[in-house]
């Protein structure tokens, strides 16, 4: 008997998570906050900004983080609070408060540590991973559990 899976690991692209006229603002957003980034690559911020926001459903509290690219995408997409809560909602099982790390204060084991665990995370939930837009990770983690925005970080992210 063979059993197929439904999402199999690392596959499933996770630009399909998101509405395509969300996707359309979302861009427009990323593009017009950062002109130096094309339409085409914003629309895989998105998607990346996409599975990085499931991924820390499945596994909150695991001290995942973007990207600084994928940032861009989580911000741009904060600000489209109807859709981020929908989307939070629906792919994550609750909100997914972004939560700046605050200023002296390192991501649990270090940069290169919170890379690897939210590449794994993201793989684990069956997304693929877009590994050009995960060069380098922003100051900023996941937290699923009532968190907010810290005051202290002075950022205003």
């Amino acid at each position: 008997m063979t059993i197929a899976l439904e999402h199999p690991v690392g596959t499933t692209n996770p630009a399909a998570l998101v509405d395509s006229q969300v996707t359309d603002r979302l861009v427009r957003r990323i593009t017009a906050d950062h002109p130096e980034i094309s339409e085409s690559t914003a629309r895989r911020i998105v998607g990346q900004a996409a599975a990085f926001i499931a991924a820390s459903g499945q596994q909150p509290g695991q001290s995942l983080a973007p990207s600084e690219l994928v940032d861009y995408g989580w911000h741009a997409f904060i600000l489209h609070t109807v859709d981020y809560a929908e989307f939070c909602e629906r792919v994550a099982g609750g909100f997914v408060h972004h939560v700046p790390t605050d200023e002296g204060n390192e991501m649990l084991g270090g940069a290169q540590a919170a890379r690897e665990r939210t590449l794994a995370a993201i793989t684990t939930a069956g997304y693929t991973v877009d590994e050009e837009l995960w060069p380098a990770m922003a100051d900023c983690t996941q937290c699923h559990a009532g968190c907010t925005d810290s005051p202290n970080s002075g950022r205003g992210k």
